[in-house]
């Protein structure tokens, strides 16, 4: 019986540390200390109201925007509840299928050379919100056709754009989809 007591006692003390009191803090200290970030970092767009999240990817595929890393989610495309990849290696049958239908498509807009990665595969989560600068300087011919600018000036707004390495020496440069494409939209709606 003393036992019993005893688990029962720690499985509370330890509910209410772990499952409350350590949270808590926590929570507090972030929102303090990065209020931005802990509020989900959303960017707001040019009407004022959040267009999104910097920190998860969002669906574009009209021509006239810059498109983001394929998703790679269930239920639908950069769902934040199904992160994840689609598991498939390289050797799949369905994999296969399905990076080749992205070249495809990619094929189609008048792509032409070696494609990025980036715009071929997902990323592990499926919700990446950036894609590399050559990513991006693939479509520029695409996007100016499409909102009748000039090719130069939708690249020295993807120059803008770029984010540098983090803390100077981690990651690769990468441009933010979501602030690139409300960047463009500024620029010309």
């Amino acid at each position: 019986m003393n036992d019993l007591r005893s688990a029962i006692l720690m499985f509370l003390v330890f509910t209410i540390i772990c499952g409350g009191a350590y949270p808590a803090v926590v929570t507090g200290v972030a929102s303090a200390v990065f209020p931005r970030q802990a509020a989900g970092s959303f960017i707001t767009g040019a009407d004022g109201k959040e267009a999104g999240s910097a920190l998860i990817g969002q669906p574009f595929s009209a021509p006239q925007y810059f498109w983001p890393r394929p998703s790679a989610t269930t239920d639908f495309a950069y769902n934040p509840m199904a992160s994840g990849g689609s598991n498939a290696g390289p050797t799949n049958p369905d994999f296969i299928k399905t990076v080749g239908d992205r070249v495809a498509s990619l094929r189609t807009t008048g792509v032409t050379g070696p494609i990025p990665a980036d715009l071929a595969l997902a990323s592990a989560s499926g919700l990446d919100p950036h894609i590399t600068p050559a990513a991006a300087r693939l479509q520029i011919p695409r996007i100016a056709t499409a909102r009748r600018l000039d090719e130069g000036a939708v690249a020295a707004l993807l120059s803008r754009s770029v984010e540098g390495r983090q803390m100077g020496f981690l990651g690769e440069p990468r441009v933010n989809v979501l602030m690139l494409n409300l960047a463009l939209d500024r620029l010309k709606p």
